[in-house]
């Protein structure tokens, strides 16, 4: 078994927490962001992470 998520949609290059739900939520919260998985793909792609962003990318 592994702790990789296979579908991770992240697209940030050589991110070294790719597939590691856990230690990306962890990693971003330290950084008061959220994670890229809660973003549409298009805004995903942005790489922002804010709040700000987050509530642009839901209305």
């Amino acid at each position: 078994m592994t702790d990789r998520n296979e579908t991770c949609p992240c697209t940030y290059p050589g991110c070294p927490r790719h597939g590691n739900c856990r230690e990306c939520i962890a990693y971003h919260r330290r950084l008061g962001e959220f994670t890229g998985c809660m973003f549409s793909p298009e805004a995903e792609k942005t790489w922002d992470r804010s709040f700000k962003k987050l509530v642009e990318d839901r209305k």
